[in-house]
């Protein structure tokens, strides 16, 4: 089998928000229809969203298990993350604070689908 294209797709109550979200962190465009967005980036398809009225975001950690998440590695952390917050994430659990090696800290989108902005520790500071 030879795959066309890989998407994640995520299901959502406000179809424009939610992909205009996810065109603001990958750098893409929407391509809507009705019922179903398409973010495109560098013309490949790259996440959908379904319109889906009745969608409950993930209590996560503390109540509704989370569905799915998407790890995205970026080089400068407190640049990503004002991007996301500008966007309109909402932080669900602060980076670990390692000294050293990987952390990450984890995010809601605006559906409430958790992902994670993941770095090298090295010599960044942690956004307030």
């Amino acid at each position: 089998m030879r795959l066309m294209y890989q998407v994640v797709t995520f299901d959502a109550a406000d179809l424009a928000a939610e992909s205009a979200f996810w065109a603001g962190v990958l750098g893409g465009q929407v391509h809507a229809d009705e019922n179903w967005h398409m973010v495109v980036v560098d013309g490949q398809p790259r996440v959908g969203v379904q319109l889906s009225p009745a969608h409950q975001a993930p209590d996560w950690p503390h109540g509704t298990p989370q569905q799915i998440h998407l790890d995205l590695w970026v080089e400068d952390f407190p640049a990503a993350h004002d991007e996301v917050m500008a966007l309109g994430a909402r932080v669900l659990q602060e980076a670990h604070g390692n000294s050293s090696g990987d952390d990450f800290q984890v995010y809601a989108d605006p559906a409430g689908h958790p992902f994670c902005l993941c770095f090298l520790v090295g010599n960044m500071t942690h956004p307030d």
